[in-house]
């Protein structure tokens, strides 16, 4: 697999080479970018003579004349690892600033991100750094805690870059990752339904899309080929997913049915639409003093539908559920022969609609429920594609419990 180490200037720049030396040992390809900052601590000379490759410092380099070595770089590199990564260097990140050659690339880049932070104490406790680390690991960044002990200042305090068997496994355990939905199709269907009132009105519900937006990014970041089948939200969506939108419940069945034909997985993170005007009025009703009484009619069960038309593939709903009682959802699992179901109380207030935030309970119909604790929405998905996938491969040994 093909590592990028960035190494910004702290005092344990040093340890660098052996980190790029151990990386290699593991069987990786390692190329070096440096911070201006890390060239006074230690050369380029060093780095092209461990890895055999170019060393990066300056955001105009080419190594290869006519191509732009911060595309091609961002776009080939496997896993990208900062170590060590001072407190600029995580502040620009967090705010996603291309200063030089290193920040240019990680903005660049959509390969999962490793910190090691290496820093002052004082510094790495500091509210700045500790929201910037807050924003990175929100946006599914591995943050490498560092070690308690003696810094260059003469100071003993929690700043020390990371051992570097820790590190190493940190990198391994990312890679891994990557691989676990390689060469599967995930299919993910996202944000609210519209349905149509009249050409001006409609009913739909408080879904923004933020968890359907980060289930999508998060398969793409385990290696899969992502279908997103999008009602109107306002979250952004990853741009190498595939990307089909919809505003109804039916025509976002008509579209999850057609993308989904070669399915590995099928996630509805949507929140559909129970039920529909009967009949949308042409034109716009207009006001009077009169009540208005509107007939609904159901909507199709999407994701109960998906499950019956596609055997071969690992169904999964989600349910918002007004309490912590999982006895509904369990139930909706028999009910809708779907592989697992991850609820969310929405009674809280501070995860679910609209949130950044989320605490999803994965159930299946037998055994005890896995949670996830609040996290990210980004790194709940992670989460949650992970149990999903260790749970298949627990089937797949027990098929009788399936």
């Amino acid at each position: 697999m093909k590592v990028l180490l960035g190494v910004s200037g702290s005092v344990s720049c040093y340890r660098a080479a052996d980190i790029a030396r151990d990386l290699m040992r593991a069987g990786h390809d390692v190329r070096v970018c440096l911070t201006d900052s890390a060239a006074k601590f230690v050369s380029p000379i060093l780095f092209e003579t461990l890895t055999e490759n170019p060393c990066l410092t300056d955001t105009f380099e080419e190594p290869i004349i006519g191509q732009m070595a911060h595309i091609d770089w961002a776009r080939e590199a496997d896993v990208i690892l900062i170590a060590p990564c001072t407190a600029n260097t995580t502040s620009r990140l967090a705010h996603g600033v291309a200063a030089d050659m290193l920040t240019t690339i990680v903005v660049a880049s959509t390969a999962p991100l490793l910190i090691a932070p290496a820093m002052n104490p004082s510094m790495y406790a500091s509210d700045q750094v500790q929201w910037a680390l807050g924003i990175l690991e929100s946006r599914a960044a591995t943050i490498i805690t560092p070690q308690e002990g003696d810094v260059a200042s003469g100071e003993v305090g929690l700043g020390k870059l990371a051992p570097n068997p820790e590190i190493l496994d940190a990198v391994e355990t990312v890679l891994a990752r990557t691989q676990l939905l390689a060469g599967k199709h995930v299919v993910v269907t996202s944000g609210p339904t519209e349905e149509p009132i009249d050409d001006v009105r409609f009913l739909t519900n408080r879904s923004s899309g933020k968890m359907g937006a980060a289930v999508a990014r998060a398969a793409l970041l385990m290696g899969a080929r992502v279908t997103v089948i999008a009602g109107p939200q306002a979250a952004t969506l990853p741009l190498t997913a595939t990307v089909h939108p919809v505003k109804t419940a039916n025509q976002m069945l008509a579209k999850a049915l057609e993308a989904s034909e070669d399915a590995d997985w099928i996630i509805g993170v949507a929140a559909v639409a129970d039920y529909r005007p009967e009949t949308a009025t042409s034109g716009k009703l207009r006001r009077s003093e009169e009540a208005l009484t509107l007939r609904l009619v159901p909507n199709p069960d999407i994701i109960a539908t998906l499950a019956a038309a596609r055997p071969n593939a690992r169904v999964v709903a989600f349910a918002a559920e007004p309490d912590s009682d999982l006895t509904v959802a369990r139930q909706k699992i028999i009910k809708k022969g779907v592989f697992a179901i991850a609820a969310n109380d929405i009674s809280r207030n501070d995860i679910g609609f609209g949130s950044e935030n989320n605490d999803l309970t994965l159930i299946q119909a037998e055994g005890e429920p896995h949670h996830s604790g609040k996290r990210s929405k980004l790194s709940v998905a992670l989460w949650l594609l992970e149990k999903l996938v260790q749970e298949e491969h627990r089937h797949a040994r027990h098929p009788s419990r399936d």
